[in-house]
């Protein structure tokens, strides 16, 4: 008897245990990805790329995309099909998009400003769900404590839903608020002390024609047709060790409800 209540309390641990990852489901990787993602392994990958791929790209492929890739692409497949790059692609110069871009992170990068010669200085992109614009600057307040800020002249015909922020620089200033919101491109402060100093911000939310007609949408739905399909990665990496655990849940949370329901017991007594 004593065994058999050691055995549901088991049974119900491992179904709570599973109940508490509701996203099994959507997280589990398919058994056939996790073959091909231990076959292409970094080590594989980067001894591969480091011993042919990157000679080879050096010293034949830049002479070759710049000879005739790239006019061939500019003429032909631009307008013909999609690219997919599975390798850095460096491009020096501009580059123009005139559609939608996605990435996983994005950065600036700049000789150190420090130490030029030895370094590089990353920074991540200011990001949001929303398609925000931030505008900022610093005022001085007149004799009444009170200072217009003025916008570009474009700001009204490209933003929306405003929101405002407003600091006093070196001393104390309680009773600094927004005194007009945004109105003909300006804003106005007050409240604060006469020849004071106030940082200002204002963002705004983009709704020029553009936007309007290809709104950006966070959260979307995998499917057949997204960029990866639903049961996949965009960094497969990244949910390999989460992967596992959830399949050793899975297989406890089967046991547990048969178990619970007695099969394993009328399979003995047969």
């Amino acid at each position: 008897m004593q065994v058999k209540n050691v055995a549901r309390l088991v049974s119900f641990l491992a179904i709570a245990a599973a109940l508490s990852f509701p996203s099994v489901s959507l997280a589990l990787k398919p058994l056939d990805r996790i073959a091909t993602f231990t076959y292409y392994g970094e080590g594989y990958y980067q001894s591969y790329y480091q011993s042919y791929y990157q000679s080879y790209y050096q010293s034949y492929y830049q002479s070759y995309y710049q000879s005739y890739y790239q006019s061939y692409y500019q003429s032909y497949y631009q307008a013909t099909y999609g690219l997919t790059l599975t390798v850095p692609v460096t491009v020096k110069g501009n580059a123009v998009i005139t559609g939608a871009l996605s990435k996983g992170s994005g950065t600036f990068v700049i000789d150190h400003p420090l130490d030029p010669v030895n370094k590089l200085l990353y920074h991540s992109f200011v990001e949001s769900p929303d398609v925000k614009n931030l505008y900022d600057g610093i005022v001085t307040l007149n004799q009444r404590g009170e200072a217009t800020v003025l916008l570009p002249a474009y700001f009204e015909a490209l933003n929306k839903e405003y929101r405002y922020q407003v600091k006093p620089i070196d001393s104390a200033m309680p009773n600094l608020y927004v005194k007009g919101e945004e109105k003909d491109n300006q804003f106005i402060i007050g409240g604060g002390e006469p020849g004071g100093t106030v940082s200002w911000q204002i963002t705004g939310i983009r709704h020029d024609p553009y936007i309007l007609a290809n709104p950006i949408v966070p959260e979307v739905t995998k499917t057949k047709d997204t960029l990866v399909p639903k049961g996949q990665y965009m960094y497969p990496e990244g949910y390999d060790k989460l992967n596992y655990v959830l399949w050793t849940l899975s297989l406890l949370f089967v046991v547990g409800v048969l178990w619970h329901w007695g099969v394993f017991a009328r399979l003995r007594h047969r």
